[in-house]
């Protein structure tokens, strides 16, 4: 499993914009920046919707005034689902990359398999990256929710 002080592996995510699927690297997303990452198990899903994302849309411009020059929520969703979710929770300060085929989840080592539920997916875990490299990394316990919260986030911002 990634720890603080490694590199993020170089992967590439999907990503829904105005002019279609992009697929961003790794190191297009972090280099030179500060960035808060946390993943889900799934969009749609009932802790990720009624509290996880709404906790970093709601202290977005805190995290961000801390010195965050982007807040990324990652699943393995396609970016179509990750889309979707964003725009009917009205997330406009978050940006949705998904790992639909959970490559960068399996390089770093944060994957469960839910079986029949919905196959293999991410922990729910956040991170912080400074330049492409962790330096805060918060895995959530199976089935919990206290450790990857936004407010956990920006008390150690």
């Amino acid at each position: 499993m990634i720890k603080v002080g490694d590199k993020l592996p170089e992967v590439s995510f999907s990503q829904l914009t105005k002019e279609g699927v992009l697929n961003p690297t790794t190191s297009q997303i972090f280099a030179n920046k500060k960035v808060v990452l946390f993943a889900v198990p799934g969009a749609f899903t009932p802790t990720c919707s009624a509290a996880h994302l709404p906790g970093y849309i709601t202290l977005a411009d805190q995290i961000k005034a801390k010195g965050v020059d982007t807040i990324i929520c990652t699943a393995v969703n396609d970016a179509f689902v990750m889309n979707a979710w964003g725009k009917s929770q009205n997330a406009e300060a978050i940006t949705f990359l998904a790992d639909g085929g959970a490559a960068f989840h399996k390089a770093i080592g944060l994957t469960m398999d839910t079986a029949d539920f919905g196959g293999v997916r991410s922990q729910r875990y956040a991170m912080i990256v400074d330049n492409g490299v962790v330096t805060t990394l918060n895995v959530e316990a199976p089935k919990s929710f206290e450790v990857s919260n936004a407010e956990t986030v920006l008390a150690v911002l």
